[in-house]
């Protein structure tokens, strides 16, 4: 007989699958335009105005091509600028446009909605320790 999973009891399928859930959640009560890759581009240049693409990246733990992406198309949209950092010029800067601060201000409740629906089956004890083993998950590339 073939050795199988039991998928139920496989870590990666069950990210997979609360990937999807996300995703669905994400569509039907925060946008279909913007997606949360996008979003969370935006809030980290909220959190820090001025910083260039490779940092973006790092902080949205997303690859820089897929940043690079991101910031083309939110620019071309108007919700970005980019500047040429007059101390190194090889770094872009990057900041939220007005259209950007407004658009991620409207965004913010949907997605704060969205992670509540996913907290929600969980009991009151078991939200926080949910989100420090997903962290914990989340930064297994980090320590090796």
């Amino acid at each position: 007989m073939t050795r199988s999973l039991e998928l139920d009891h496989y870590v990666g399928h069950l990210i997979r699958r609360a990937e999807q859930v996300h995703t669905s959640l994400w569509a039907a009560h925060v946008s279909r335009e913007v997606t949360s890759q996008q979003f969370a581009v935006l809030n980290a240049l909220a959190r820090m105005p001025g910083d260039d693409q490779r940092t973006v990246a790092s902080a949205t733990s997303l690859d820089r091509s897929t940043v690079n992406n991101i910031v083309r198309r939110l620019t071309d949209q108007g919700y970005v600028s980019q500047v040429r950092d007059d101390a190194d010029r090889r770094r872009t800067l990057l900041e939220l446009t007005a259209d950007g601060e407004r658009l991620l201000q409207q965004l913010i409740p949907p997605a704060e909605h969205v992670n509540h629906l996913l907290l929600a089956s969980l009991q009151d004890g078991e939200r926080p320790v949910a989100i420090e083993l997903l962290r914990k998950i989340a930064c297994v590339d980090d320590a090796g």
